[in-house]
């Protein structure tokens, strides 16, 4: 059963695996999954001390499951990846707690409409209460007072990013106005062209029965070619008898800059239009059939067609500027033990 608390989403910052980059990752409150059964209180082990909270072994195996969801799958943490990926957790154990306890410094709190609307939320995921009453056990030993403190928790972490994070990194439109305009060669693209291939290949270091066997497959092959009236008919053709690999993908090419074509294909390609199919074109030893679909002259993607993208990006590089200023902060004063 997949349980998370999709109404306040327990969306809190985190340590990139790879480095100290704050990222945002899964809940990790209640984990995606049921995680492996926890130990009783008495048998958990303390991992971080900050500021003279403790955090457990159970926490950070939350963690290192939101981390690594596939965990289940592969029976555990592949071993290759369990430092990297323990390392990961215990920052972004740590640095969940350092907002939680700025939220609690800030004298913070959790409308109680707040906290019955988020409870409601969580228990709507359970078809039964028999469900819910498994997760209580297993994530908190049966205490519903323990549950509600985490839930409380997570509203309070969640409340000072978006105070701290989510408001102060939107981008304005004069914003992204101003970095499409200073980065226009981002924005170009180059002359380019969009076609299939069917191609036949003779072997290496062919002799010239071989090479003569090769024009006569292909000019067969331009034959059936020549008979197709669309892409996807092309394509079927591809499939079976070109030698390519572009035959796995009906011998599609994406969106390829014409000094990247071979000048003898882009010399055919110049003199077709969209739907034409070449000659057979000799390339070295190989014979190839080429099926224009799109041919593009340079040019400069707008502004209105890139906006969405751009703010979404800009929006992230904030995001992660100042979470990672934020933990910088939080981390000044603090006194974090890792055990």
């Amino acid at each position: 059963m997949k349980h998370k608390f999709s109404s306040c989403g327990f969306l809190l910052l985190a340590f990139a695996v790879a480095g100290a980059q704050v990222a945002s990752h899964a809940p990790t409150v209640f984990t995606q999954k049921p995680a492996p059964r926890l130990a009783a209180p008495e048998l958990t082990k303390p991992v971080a001390r900050v500021n003279g909270s403790v955090l457990t072994d159970v926490d950070l195996t939350r963690e290192e499951y939101a981390i690594f969801p596939y965990a289940r799958q592969h029976n555990g943490i592949p071993k290759d990846l369990v430092p990297q990926i323990r390392d990961g957790a215990l920052k972004m154990l740590i640095f969940e707690e350092l907002v939680y306890q700025e939220a609690a410094r800030q004298k913070m709190t959790v409308s109680a409409s707040k906290m019955q609307s988020a409870e409601a939320d969580f228990r709507k995921q359970f078809t039964t209460p028999g469900e819910f009453d498994a997760m209580l056990q297993n994530e908190f030993h049966g205490s519903q007072q323990s549950f509600r403190d985490k839930i409380r928790r997570s509203l309070l972490i969640e409340s000072l990013l978006k105070t701290e994070i989510d408001t102060k990194s939107a981008v304005t439109p004069a914003e992204l106005r101003a970095f499409y305009e200073k980065n226009t060669a981002r924005f170009q693209y180059p002359e380019s062209f969009t076609f299939q291939t069917i191609s036949i290949l003779p072997p290496g270091k062919a002799t010239p029965d071989q090479l003569k066997e090769g024009r006569k497959r292909a000019e067969d092959a331009l034959r059936q070619a020549k008979a197709t009236k669309t892409d996807e008919a092309f394509g079927l053709l591809a499939e079976k008898i070109s030698d390519d690999d572009y035959r796995v993908m009906m011998g599609q090419h994406k969106p390829v800059p014409i000094d990247q074509v071979a000048p003898q294909v882009s010399k055919a390609l110049l003199t077709m239009k969209a739907g034409d199919v070449s000659d057979v074109i000799q390339v070295e030893q190989a014979f190839t059939i080429v099926r224009l679909q799109k041919h593009a002259l340079a040019g400069k993607t707008r502004f209105e067609e890139v906006r969405a993208q751009l703010e979404k990006e800009m929006q992230q590089k904030k995001t992660n500027q100042l979470r990672a200023a934020l933990d910088k902060k939080l981390r000044q004063n603090a006194k974090i033990e890792e055990l």
